[in-house]
């Protein structure tokens, strides 16, 4: 039994490792790439589509919604990242049931590359819809003394989001592992059922995290003289309406 991917070593030139994790992690690059380019070759604008267009159509759809709900106004803005996001953990997870695939997501390398970029991409976002200066500004509120501790969450949070993927994920892995060991067929077969099902949660579970983080990055608070500006003034329109 292997804890994670990255002990499956297909390669070795010295100190240069060609492990399991890196080999499916590339593949499912490919796959997600080979499916988007096969599947967005004939769009139609036309009322019969085909099967494989609906179904894009549904998930671009119902990613969209989410993160418009969460907070994001323009969703297409972040659609590309946070859905490759989304349909990299979830490909990664349903691959488990093919024989001798494992999900590059039970390693702690891979989830804490996608951290990483959810890292990265926070502060572009932020600095992109409000400005350097602003963006930075709020590090020190409400006061400055807020400064370090708003740092330490930043980093912290994303160490929370690396090792929360890798441990249900890794978990999920091993108890398929050890049935598959100790109990009959059928038992496992249900377990790996209950796995994928475990691994489209996760993909949202980090999806949605990552855009949380996003739309309180890119949210600008107006000025407090523009609130008020925009507020209506009810005595006036308390009198024009008895005039």
């Amino acid at each position: 039994m292997h804890l994670s991917p990255d002990q499956i070593i297909f390669w070795q030139m010295g100190f240069v490792k060609l492990n399991s994790t890196i080999v499916f992690t590339w593949a499912v690059m490919l796959v997600l790439v080979i499916g988007s380019v096969l599947i967005t070759r004939k769009l139609s604008t036309d009322l019969h589509r085909s099967r494989w267009q609906n179904l894009l159509e549904v998930v671009v759809i119902n990613i969209s919604k989410q993160i418009e709900e969460v907070g994001l106004s323009d969703p297409r803005s972040y659609l590309s990242f946070l859905g490759s996001l989304f349909l990299f953990i979830a490909v990664s997870a349903l691959g488990t049931i093919i024989p001798g695939f494992e999900p590059p997501t039970g390693s702690l390398s891979s989830t804490a590359a996608l951290a990483l970029c959810v890292f990265v991409a926070v502060p572009l976002y932020g600095i992109q819809e409000q400005g350097v200066s602003r963006y930075l500004s709020s590090y020190a509120k409400p006061t400055f003394i807020m400064l370090p501790f708003n740092i330490i969450s930043e980093v912290s949070r994303t160490l929370a989001l690396a090792v929360r993927l890798f441990g249900n994920m890794m978990s999920g892995a091993m108890i398929i592992a050890i049935l598959l060991s100790i109990t009959p067929f059928l038992f496992p077969i249900v377990m790996t059922l209950l796995g994928l099902l475990t691994g489209i949660v996760q993909a949202y579970i980090f999806f949605i995290l990552a855009t949380v983080y996003i739309a309180a990055a890119t949210r600008s608070q107006k000025p407090a003289n523009q609130t008020a500006a925009d507020k209506p003034d009810l005595k006036s329109h308390k009198a024009e309406s008895e005039q």
